[in-house]
Protein backbone atom coordinates (compact mmCIF):
# COMPACT_ATOMS: atom_id res chain seq x y z
CA UNK A 1 0.00 0.00 0.00
CA UNK A 2 2.35 2.80 -1.25
CA UNK A 3 1.17 6.28 -1.46
CA UNK A 4 0.86 8.58 -4.41
CA UNK A 5 2.26 11.22 -4.69
CA UNK A 6 2.09 12.20 -7.82
CA UNK A 7 -0.81 14.92 -7.43
CA UNK A 8 -3.73 15.83 -9.51
CA UNK A 9 -3.42 15.64 -13.15
CA UNK A 10 -4.94 18.66 -15.05
CA UNK A 11 -5.80 18.44 -18.76
CA UNK A 12 -7.25 21.15 -21.02
CA UNK A 13 -10.54 20.47 -22.75
CA UNK A 14 -10.87 21.26 -26.10
CA UNK A 15 -13.21 24.60 -25.83
CA UNK A 16 -15.19 23.26 -29.27
CA UNK A 17 -14.22 26.27 -31.17
CA UNK A 18 -12.28 24.56 -33.54
CA UNK A 19 -13.08 20.70 -33.11
CA UNK A 20 -10.61 18.67 -35.42
CA UNK A 21 -7.49 20.92 -36.82
CA UNK A 22 -6.49 21.11 -40.03
CA UNK A 23 -7.78 20.89 -43.93
CA UNK A 24 -9.55 17.77 -44.91
CA UNK A 25 -8.07 15.93 -48.05
CA UNK A 26 -10.11 12.80 -48.92
CA UNK A 27 -9.66 10.98 -46.64
CA UNK A 28 -7.32 12.57 -43.89
CA UNK A 29 -6.50 15.78 -42.09
CA UNK A 30 -3.02 17.83 -43.08
CA UNK A 31 -1.93 20.98 -41.84
CA UNK A 32 -3.30 20.08 -38.30
CA UNK A 33 -1.77 22.80 -36.76
CA UNK A 34 -4.38 25.51 -38.77
CA UNK A 35 -7.51 25.28 -36.99
CA UNK A 36 -9.87 27.14 -39.46
CA UNK A 37 -12.33 26.26 -36.99
CA UNK A 38 -11.76 29.38 -35.39
CA UNK A 39 -12.33 31.69 -38.53
CA UNK A 40 -16.16 29.44 -39.07
CA UNK A 41 -16.83 31.10 -35.17
CA UNK A 42 -18.83 33.75 -34.58
CA UNK A 43 -15.58 35.87 -32.70
CA UNK A 44 -13.70 34.61 -35.52
CA UNK A 45 -15.51 36.29 -38.33
CA UNK A 46 -15.61 39.64 -36.43
CA UNK A 47 -11.91 39.30 -35.65
CA UNK A 48 -11.24 38.76 -39.74
CA UNK A 49 -13.62 41.72 -40.33
CA UNK A 50 -11.86 43.80 -38.05
CA UNK A 51 -8.24 43.34 -39.30
CA UNK A 52 -9.73 43.26 -43.24
CA UNK A 53 -11.50 46.84 -42.66
CA UNK A 54 -8.39 48.22 -40.04
CA UNK A 55 -6.02 47.83 -43.31
CA UNK A 56 -8.62 49.26 -45.69
CA UNK A 57 -8.85 52.27 -43.59
CA UNK A 58 -5.07 52.43 -43.68
CA UNK A 59 -4.81 52.07 -46.95
CA UNK A 60 -7.19 55.00 -47.59
CA UNK A 61 -5.62 57.18 -45.05
CA UNK A 62 -2.37 56.30 -46.64
CA UNK A 63 -3.36 56.37 -50.62
CA UNK A 64 -5.78 59.44 -50.13
CA UNK A 65 -5.19 61.68 -47.06
CA UNK A 66 -1.59 61.54 -46.55
CA UNK A 67 -1.04 64.38 -49.14
CA UNK A 68 -3.90 66.70 -47.02
CA UNK A 69 -2.82 65.57 -43.54
CA UNK A 70 -1.94 69.50 -43.23
CA UNK A 71 -5.07 70.00 -44.18
CA UNK A 72 -6.99 67.44 -42.34
CA UNK A 73 -4.62 68.49 -38.90
CA UNK A 74 -4.50 66.07 -35.95
CA UNK A 75 -7.40 64.12 -36.79
CA UNK A 76 -6.17 62.67 -39.27
CA UNK A 77 -2.80 61.55 -37.65
CA UNK A 78 -5.21 60.43 -34.58
CA UNK A 79 -7.07 58.28 -37.10
CA UNK A 80 -3.98 56.70 -38.92
CA UNK A 81 -2.60 55.86 -35.54
CA UNK A 82 -6.05 54.14 -34.72
CA UNK A 83 -6.06 52.11 -37.46
CA UNK A 84 -2.55 51.21 -37.44
CA UNK A 85 -1.94 49.95 -34.65
CA UNK A 86 -5.40 48.00 -34.13
CA UNK A 87 -4.90 46.35 -37.71
CA UNK A 88 -1.14 44.75 -36.40
CA UNK A 89 -2.78 43.86 -33.16
CA UNK A 90 -5.83 42.33 -34.73
CA UNK A 91 -3.93 40.19 -38.01
CA UNK A 92 -1.24 39.06 -34.85
CA UNK A 93 -3.99 38.11 -32.71
CA UNK A 94 -5.99 36.68 -36.03
CA UNK A 95 -2.70 34.55 -36.99
CA UNK A 96 -2.01 33.57 -33.37
CA UNK A 97 -5.81 32.03 -32.98
CA UNK A 98 -5.71 30.74 -36.45
CA UNK A 99 -2.39 28.90 -35.78
CA UNK A 100 -2.94 27.20 -32.53
CA UNK A 101 -6.07 26.36 -30.40
CA UNK A 102 -4.35 26.93 -27.32
CA UNK A 103 -3.73 30.27 -27.96
CA UNK A 104 -7.02 31.51 -28.62
CA UNK A 105 -8.13 29.44 -25.45
CA UNK A 106 -5.48 31.55 -23.60
CA UNK A 107 -5.66 35.21 -24.98
CA UNK A 108 -9.28 34.99 -25.38
CA UNK A 109 -9.97 34.48 -21.83
CA UNK A 110 -7.11 36.84 -20.79
CA UNK A 111 -7.72 40.37 -19.58
CA UNK A 112 -6.01 41.32 -22.99
CA UNK A 113 -8.10 40.40 -25.67
CA UNK A 114 -11.20 42.43 -23.77
CA UNK A 115 -9.10 45.57 -22.84
CA UNK A 116 -7.99 45.90 -26.15
CA UNK A 117 -10.93 45.74 -28.06
CA UNK A 118 -12.91 47.99 -25.25
CA UNK A 119 -9.85 50.40 -26.30
CA UNK A 120 -10.23 49.99 -30.20
CA UNK A 121 -13.77 50.55 -29.40
CA UNK A 122 -13.07 53.97 -28.21
CA UNK A 123 -10.27 55.24 -29.90
CA UNK A 124 -12.03 53.93 -33.80
CA UNK A 125 -15.33 55.57 -32.46
CA UNK A 126 -13.52 59.15 -31.56
CA UNK A 127 -11.50 59.18 -34.14
CA UNK A 128 -14.30 58.53 -36.61
CA UNK A 129 -15.86 61.66 -35.18
CA UNK A 130 -12.68 63.59 -35.48
CA UNK A 131 -12.02 62.79 -38.61
CA UNK A 132 -16.01 63.08 -40.09
CA UNK A 133 -15.82 66.83 -38.54
CA UNK A 134 -12.18 67.73 -39.88
CA UNK A 135 -13.19 66.23 -43.39
CA UNK A 136 -16.35 68.06 -43.39
CA UNK A 137 -14.52 71.67 -42.39
CA UNK A 138 -11.44 71.62 -44.43
CA UNK A 139 -12.40 69.45 -47.25
CA UNK A 140 -16.18 69.51 -48.49
CA UNK A 141 -15.35 73.16 -50.25
CA UNK A 142 -12.69 71.81 -52.33
CA UNK A 143 -14.69 68.84 -53.33
CA UNK A 144 -17.89 70.77 -54.65
CA UNK A 145 -15.00 73.41 -56.11
CA UNK A 146 -12.10 71.41 -58.04
CA UNK A 147 -13.62 68.53 -59.99
CA UNK A 148 -11.35 65.09 -59.36
CA UNK A 149 -10.84 65.79 -55.88
CA UNK A 150 -10.93 62.40 -54.87
CA UNK A 151 -9.85 63.17 -51.16
CA UNK A 152 -12.87 63.87 -49.48
CA UNK A 153 -15.03 60.70 -50.65
CA UNK A 154 -12.04 58.85 -49.80
CA UNK A 155 -12.06 60.40 -46.17
CA UNK A 156 -15.53 59.91 -45.69
CA UNK A 157 -15.25 56.05 -46.23
CA UNK A 158 -12.52 56.48 -43.94
CA UNK A 159 -14.44 57.96 -41.04
CA UNK A 160 -17.76 55.87 -41.79
CA UNK A 161 -15.63 52.62 -41.99
CA UNK A 162 -14.09 53.61 -38.62
CA UNK A 163 -17.52 54.22 -37.31
CA UNK A 164 -18.04 50.40 -38.65
CA UNK A 165 -15.18 49.11 -36.74
CA UNK A 166 -15.31 50.36 -33.50
CA UNK A 167 -18.89 48.68 -33.31
CA UNK A 168 -17.56 45.73 -34.08
CA UNK A 169 -14.82 46.10 -31.58
CA UNK A 170 -17.56 46.87 -29.53
CA UNK A 171 -19.21 43.70 -30.08
CA UNK A 172 -15.89 41.80 -29.76
CA UNK A 173 -15.29 43.73 -26.22
CA UNK A 174 -18.48 42.10 -25.13
CA UNK A 175 -18.25 38.92 -26.72
CA UNK A 176 -14.36 38.55 -25.02
CA UNK A 177 -15.90 39.43 -21.42
CA UNK A 178 -18.39 37.00 -21.35
CA UNK A 179 -15.44 34.68 -22.45
CA UNK A 180 -13.47 36.06 -19.86
CA UNK A 181 -16.25 35.47 -17.30
CA UNK A 182 -17.41 32.15 -18.19
CA UNK A 183 -13.30 30.72 -18.48
CA UNK A 184 -14.59 28.85 -21.61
Amino acid sequence: MGINNAGPIIRMSSSGTHGAGGVGCCCFRCCTCIHLEFIKSLPGIIKVCETVISGLIQSLLINYGLRYSSSIGSAFEGALTTASACFLTSALLLACYTISEKSYRLIRSSLFEMMFNCLACFLYLSSASYLAVATKLFLMAEYYLKPGFDVYPAMTAAYILSGVVGVLHGADAYLSFIHYKTGR
